[in-house]
């Protein structure tokens, strides 16, 4: 066989996962499995309130684990929350951690156990493989569909003295056990279940065109790009069908397993220093930068952006020219988002054309750029922003 017919050598990591209704109920027996001797409940106020945080409470009750609770804990989680957090977990003598929320709650408890073990400032772990030990043992329930910080190896935090946020990216990262209960989900309002569908498209759309793919990766993107097309504006017409949410879940599982080992790409690199200077929501970032930088990158992946139109509904024959593709992968883009009451730019949100120079130099420094599949330096990214405004 020739090296021209093989593949390069790829990675996949994935934690243990259990999937499907009622999974938050197995929360008190996973963590007595693990070991722990005393848990700190990571969560926030919204979910103290739903009920979703007492639910998973009363499994560790149920088999007999003392806990502490943790929920300061706010959206885009801050450096010094996870500081907090971590102090609190050494002042109570907690030896493992469930975090039941969102992907700022999970990133958040992620943060949190590295912290209370390495004894390190939270950006001190900023970039690739630089957590010395992993922190305690962790599990993760998800409470929307669309971070998947319950199945990646990364960790998001808002680095507040720079205002910008920080990928800590590590196999550290991945919690030991995900349970994924797409129940927890049918609390979600329908500004936010468009917000984190949308961010879960991305995540899928980005790692089928990073040049860090791979075959296993691509199978997860694709599916996921298919489940997510087809299933988020019905799960906003009809917000309590648990079938419809439980696609939903699944689709952001599968854009998770498929982003955190293909890693994703511009639109993130964006998002990213969006949230950390304007506090702005990941999501909604995510699906205002998204056409444009397929615009921006079609040329460097075509037959790939083509696929992906193609899988969320778009009819593009082989024979169109390249600029018509082009145009119907963002259209069908566009729809999908109008579709769930996405529209607008980033000056709906309050960006300024005088922001956009730090915001580019910032994303040009991101780790989620060097697998974007068309390179960009600070001028492109600061065009890019630009014409999202």
């Amino acid at each position: 066989m020739s090296s021209e017919e093989t593949s390069v050598l790829r990675k996949f990591v994935a934690p243990e996962f259990v999937f499907g209704p009622g999974a938050m109920r197995l929360a008190g027996q996973y963590a007595a499995n693990l070991g722990g001797r005393k848990v700190l409940l990571v969560t926030d106020e919204a979910m103290l309130s739903l009920g979703w945080a007492e639910k998973v409470r009363q499994t560790l009750e149920g088999a007999g684990l003392p806990y502490e609770i943790f929920s300061h804990i706010t959206a885009n989680p801050r450096d010094h929350e996870i500081m907090e957090g971590a102090a609190f977990a050494a002042q109570t003598k907690c030896d493992s951690i469930v975090a039941v929320g969102g992907g700022s709650v999970l990133d958040a408890a992620k943060g949190i156990g590295i912290v209370a073990v390495n004894e390190q400032d939270i950006i001190s772990f900023e970039g690739v493989d630089n957590v010395p030990k992993p922190g305690p043992p962790l599990i993760c329930i998800p409470t929307t569909a669309g971070s998947s910080a319950d199945v990646s190896q990364f960790c998001i935090v808002n680095d507040t003295t720079h205002q910008v946020k920080i990928a800590i990216v590590s196999k550290t990262m991945v919690p030991d056990v995900a349970l994924i209960d797409p129940v927890a989900t049918t609390s979600m309002t329908t500004e936010l279940t468009a917000h984190t569908g949308l961010d879960a498209l991305t995540h899928a759309i980005e790692a089928y065109v990073s040049n860090a793919n791979s075959h296993i990766t691509d199978l997860h993107a694709l599916e996921a790009v298919r489940i997510i097309s087809a299933s988020l504006a019905k799960t906003i017409a009809s917000p309590q069908n648990l079938k419809y949410r439980e696609n939903m879940m699944l689709g952001s599982m599968y854009a998770g397993l498929a982003f955190s080992n293909a890693i994703l790409g511009a639109v993130h690199s964006m998002a990213h220093s969006l949230g950390g200077l304007l506090d702005l929501p990941h999501g909604l970032c995510n699906a205002l930068l998204l056409e444009h930088v397929v615009l921006y990158n079609f040329p460097a992946a075509v037959d790939r952006y083509t696929t992906l139109g193609r899988a969320m509904g778009a009819e593009i024959s082989d024979q169109e020219p390249e600029d018509v593709k082009r145009e119907a992968v963002a259209s069908i883009i566009r729809t999908l988002k109008e579709s769930v009451g996405v529209s607008g730019g980033l000056s709906d949100l309050g960006v300024r054309p005088e922001d956009i120079p730090d915001l580019a130099a910032k994303a040009v420094n991101d780790p989620c750029i060097l697998t974007n599949p068309e390179k960009a330096d600070a001028e492109d990214i600061a065009n890019i922003f630009l014409r999202a405004l």
